[in-house]
């Protein structure tokens, strides 16, 4: 084989890694991940993604809290997020920090550790499908 041939695979290779690695939110990134990417999506108004990271049976819902982020500037503060159990192809997930909405000059902090989220594999990936108990 020559430099060429060998150099040629080892760029393909490396490219090909890249890729997968940018790639949605995978079985192998984990349930925090999900709820991280959903999260992210919500503050940023970001409707299409978070349809994409949410369960089909929460859309629906994934739409109804993305507009209730329209008339106001959202971002994340400090949010971590834990798998903090297993239920077959569920997981519960806990995550601290908060979202800041700011209205006008007025800031609300929505504390995130309030309310467990229930993440479930559907077509592969984990995505957020509601809040548990």
């Amino acid at each position: 084989m020559s430099f060429r041939t060998v150099s040629l695979v080892v760029i393909l290779s490396l490219g090909a890694a890249v890729l997968s690695a940018c790639g949605g939110t995978s079985a192998a990134a984990g349930p925090e991940k999900a709820v991280e990417t959903y999260l992210n999506a919500l503050v940023s108004q970001d409707v299409n993604r978070l349809t994409t990271v949410s369960c089909k049976a929460w859309e629906e819902k994934a739409r109804l809290e993305a507009d209730s982020f329209q008339a106001v500037k959202a971002r994340l503060d400090g949010v971590t997020c834990t798998k903090a159990g297993d239920e077959g192809t569920s997981a519960k997930v806990t995550c601290t920090g908060k979202i800041v909405a700011t209205y006008g000059n007025e800031d609300q902090e929505i504390p995130l550790d309030r309310r467990p989220y229930l993440v479930s594999q559907e077509g592969g990936e984990w995505r957020m499908c509601g809040y548990t108990k």
